[in-house]
């Protein structure tokens, strides 16, 4: 089964092609034969198999003859051989006039064959005879296409050529199409008996997997695949490789619905089926999977025996799959087949007997299959009590985005309840929770406004609380501080109320950086918990912005201990966003402010496991993912950080969770000089951000700026700082000198360019908040008054190279970030030293050891944009890069390269090179490791800088070397 999809490539089989090729040609020594049967089902790609084989075969000298099996009864005698040396002699060049001469030899005997005493063995014996003359001592490969219609002379030819030909080295390679394989169909006898030889190998060919499915597909499409597709085709198509180019081609070409050629294929697979094994696969296809047999049994109300022989049919045909929890079908696309096959009381009735079989099995947690298969069965009262239980069973097992869809479904059915008695409000409320903590933010506040104008009136106080809650997880910062404001001043507000909205509110102040506002706020709430039983969540969200707030501004050990107890708290009381807030914030102290990096990674990694078992893994768990990829970032493990970014992708956050991701990606994406990338991730990023605060404003404007400066938009990097500067309502000094920092060295970079006038009233208000921001900091912690203290080193260099650098004041900038262990600011202090120095023509040596250590730290981050800034400035001074020699004469670089030559490759580089070695494209490269292909490009150059090479072969041949070595 082909498709017409020529083009697409061949995924998923690089290692099954190289194991044939070794079994057929490299395993069988001269004189001997081999044979290899590829079994499976339609469509699972074994005509483009045998296709791709025999190509390689060719390119290694052996002849190959390639004939196909005709689905037909009364086919010729050996036909696919007759067949096969058809066509190799339609192909057959003038240059090899033997061959050609052996080959229509045998046509020839073919054709004069009569009837005789000798029988078939002489004819056996003269076609080996035949065959032998057209190798010519070459390897001869026969390969034949489905196999399962083959006449009984080609059967005991491949007996009789398996048994061995003497000096004729023969191999054979046949594909089988295994749902074909039933009963006692002939061909079953031949391979069993063909199993026993030594040199015979049957292969069961697999589905793809997920991977290898979206590769295919996005080949076809022509683009990657939004992660909604991949999963549609992943899920229809079952691994099946014609199917996933059937649907890919459907999905490129806009068509929507089933295309015909696919139904028919599985109608007349479905129709072959005996008639008990027909029903088995409606009803399956009908259920919910997987079924089991016990419910199967109850559904289709047949004897046990023919239930098992009916079962086994529709396996044994390839379109069920049965394992110990039940049966499932093999491709989900049978069952949208199905569905327009069946009369609606057909379906409604097969639902009801699945329904009236679960309602009877006592103490089973089946509810939400009852309500699937009530709703279906046309009994939406009857179905309305399970949904609603189903939801309440998935919220206690913390299956948020279950319960979410659980609780719409309610929603549905409660539009006719019949005799039962809804509260729609109540169900809203339950909807729009679970939507929330899914991460559905959008929807949560939909179905909350629904709610109030339900109810009618002034919204209550619970109600702001709620929205308060809402608005903050979508991102809209500033209408939620509004909401909790309003919550505290309603008249209805209790005192639990009053004491959850104060909490709350300074939870969000501390997200904001208002962290001295955060402590106000936590103190008022802790007193007022204080005075409310079971108040555990609002006790936690206080104490952990009290902690935050107090190791930021005045006593860290006080603060980090307020915030490990919080956490202690949050475990002890088991509410899942009690324990997620309080991870956040310990590990945003520690990566941010207190600048305990690697504990602040192992606190967010282990905080993102922890929450995600608790079912908010797209929620809170994207958000300390992000923190743990900041933290990465800092100390210089980007190919680290990228895994990180992977795996947070995963969970396809919205909202502030997907801000928190998408800045934290593009801090990557500007290291590296993916320009492309981290322009996409700051246009999404200023979307999300509509009402947002200082706390992510100022992050956003400063890589924006830092972006600019790489492009060489020096004028479009100071207004992204000036912009910068009017969000004022921060106590964050951290990030606001961050920003200063790239405003004066926009400036600075502008001077040295000449291409954009330097703005003094720029420079003049840049160092006054630099002043401002020095004298606040004084007032802080002493890791926060440290990392500030960093960035004003910088800004004070960036001054002086508005005038005549001074390497004095670059090598103090050095000196504090060497000291805070951040590689990347430290590298480029380093080499802005050393352009201070090269400017003075003074300590040339130095300026030398400088560039190199900083072309060092950078090259192994992969840090492109700094990499090249660093290789021009050695270029116009006529540094070498290289490694010096030492007193000993020898070169201490390649020395180590020696002994390993992959030893400066960073990890992703590693990585990166494995794939290059396999032959995959930059592109394909990037869909492997979910990075970007201009990124993947930014490695591949590195790793050809480092390895001294110049081709994708040469870097390749490294890598196998060393593989092998």
């Amino acid at each position: 089964m082909a498709s017409d999809v020529d083009t697409a490539p061949l995924v998923g089989r690089a290692e099954l092609v190289q194991t044939v090729r070794t079994a057929l040609l490299g395993d069988a020594a001269h004189g001997q034969t081999a044979a290899v049967f590829l079994t499976g089902e339609s469509g699972v790609g074994k005509t483009r198999l045998l296709g791709e084989i025999g190509d390689r075969l060719r390119e290694q000298g052996a002849v190959v003859l390639t004939g196909s099996c005709l689905d037909i009864g009364d086919a010729s005698p050996l036909h696919p051989l007759l067949q096969a040396l058809r066509r190799f002699d339609a192909e057959m060049s003038t240059s090899h006039v033997r061959t050609s001469s052996a080959v229509r030899g045998l046509l020839q005997m073919f054709a004069d064959e009569t009837a005789g005493p000798d029988g078939a063995g002489a004819l056996l014996e003269r076609v080996s005879r035949g065959l032998h003359l057209i190798a010519e001592g070459r390897p001869l490969v026969l390969i034949l296409d489905d196999l399962q219609w083959v006449d009984r002379s080609t059967r005991q030819l491949l007996l009789y050529l398996l048994a061995g030909l003497g000096d004729l080295q023969l191999s054979v390679l046949a594909a089988v199409r295994a749902e074909s394989l039933q009963g006692a169909h002939p061909l079953r006898r031949v391979l069993t008996e063909l199993r026993r030889l030594r040199t015979v190998r049957v292969l069961d060919l697999a589905p793809l997997g997920r991977a290898d499915t979206e590769k295919l597909a996005a080949a076809v499409v022509g683009r990657t695949l939004s992660a909604d597709a991949a999963e549609q085709v992943w899920q229809r198509s079952g691994g099946n490789p014609f199917v996933i180019e059937e649907l890919a081609r459907d999905l490129r070409d806009g068509r929507d619905g089933l295309s015909e050629t696919l139904r028919e294929i599985f109608l007349d697979r479905v129709d072959a089926l005996p008639q008990h094994a027909h029903a088995v696969v409606h009803a399956v296809a009908t259920g919910v999977e997987p079924v089991q047999h016990w419910l199967l049994a109850q559904v289709l109300r047949l004897p046990e025996d023919e239930l098992i022989d009916a079962a086994r049919a529709a396996v044994a045909h390839r379109l069920l799959v049965g394992a110990d929890d039940g049966y499932r079908l093999r491709h989900r696309l049978v069952a949208e087949v199905l569905a327009h096959e069946l009369l609606p009381a057909e379906r409604s009735g097969l639902h009801r007997r699945y329904a009236e079989a679960l309602t009877a099995v006592p103490g089973e947690l089946h509810q939400a299959r009852l309500a699937h298969h009530w709703r279906l069965a046309g009994e939406p009262a009857r179905a309305l009590p399970s949904a609603v239980a189903a939801a309440q069973e998935a919220e206690r097992l913390h299956g948020y985005a279950e319960a979410h869809r659980h609780w719409s479904a309610a929603l549905q059915l409660a539009a006719d309840p019949g005799p039962l008695a809804v509260d729609r409000v109540e169900l809203l409320e339950n909807a729009a929770e679970a939507a929330h903590h899914c991460g559905e933010h959008a929807r949560a506040l939909a179905l909350l406004e629904e709610v109030a104008a339900l109810r009618g009136g002034e919204p209550s106080c619970a109600l702001h609380i709620r929205r308060a809650r809402y608005l903050a997880a979508a991102g809209r910062s500033a209408l939620a501080e509004e909401e909790y404001q309003r919550a505290l001043e309603a008249a209805d507000c209790s005192p639990r109320d009053r004491a959850a909205a104060a909490a709350r509110l300074a939870e969000l102040l501390l997200h904001l950086g208002r962290y001295a506002d955060a402590g106000q706020r936590a103190r008022e709430a802790l007193a007022l918990a204080a005075n409310v039983e079971g108040s555990a969540t609002e006790v936690v969200l206080a104490s952990s912005a009290l902690g935050f707030s107090d190791a930021y501004l005045e006593d860290p050990d006080a603060g980090l201990a307020v915030m490990r107890d919080a956490l202690d708290t949050a475990e002890r009381a088991g509410q899942p966003e009690d324990v997620a807030c309080a991870y956040l914030h310990l590990a945003e102290l520690l990566t941010g402010p207190l600048n305990i990096l690697e504990e602040g990674v192992v606190v967010a990694r282990r905080g993102a496991e922890r929450v995600a078992e608790l079912g908010l893994g797209r929620t809170w768990g994207t958000r300390l993912l992000a923190i743990a990829i900041n933290g990465l970032f800092r100390v210089g493990q980007w190919a680290e950080a990228e895994k990180v970014v992977a795996t947070a992708l995963r969970h396809r956050p919205s909202g502030a969770d997907a801000v928190e991701l998408l800045l934290a990606r593009c801090r990557l994406s500007v290291g590296y000089g993916d320009i492309e990338a981290a322009d996409r991730d700051l246009d999404a990023v200023a979307t999300l951000l509509a009402g947002g605060g200082a706390r992510h404003v100022i992050p956003l404007l400063t890589l924006r700026s830092g972006l600019a400066m790489w492009e060489g938009r020096h004028d479009v990097a100071r207004l992204a700082v000036q912009r910068g500067l009017t969000e004022s309502r921060s106590d964050d000094v951290t990030i606001l000198s961050a920003l200063v920092w790239h405003g004066l060295r926009a400036e600075a970079e502008a001077h040295a360019s000449r291409t954009v006038a330097v703005d003094p009233t720029a420079v003049r208000r840049l160092r006054d908040v630099a002043d401002r921001v020095a004298r606040k900091s004084a007032g802080a912690a002493r890791p926060v008054r440290s990392v500030v203290e960093a960035f004003l080193a910088l800004c004070a260099a960036e001054v002086s190279r508005l005038d005549r650098s001074d390497p004095e004041l670059w090598a103090a900038s050095v000196t504090e970030w060497d000291r805070r262990h951040h590689p990347y600011p430290a590298a480029y202090s380093r080499m802005r030293q050393a352009e201070a120095l090269l400017a003075r023509r003074s300590r040339v040596a130095t300026a030398g050891k400088l560039l190199r250590e900083a072309y060092r730290v950078a090259q192994g981050l992969g840090a492109v944009p700094l990499t090249s800034e660093i290789r021009e400035l050695a270029g116009r001074a006529r540094v070498s890069l290289e490694e010096r020699e030492t007193t000993s004469g020898t070169r201490s670089a390649p020395a180590e390269a020696s002994d390993d030559e992959l030893a400066a490759l960073t990890a992703r580089e590693r990585e990166v090179l494995v794939l290059v070695a396999e032959g995959l494209t930059n592109k394909e490269i990037g869909q492997r490791l979910f990075i970007s292909e201009r990124t993947i490009g930014v490695h591949v150059s590195h790793i050809f800088d480092k390895l001294q090479v110049r081709t994708r072969v040469q870097a390749s041949a490294i890598q196998l070397r060393n593989v092998r070595g």
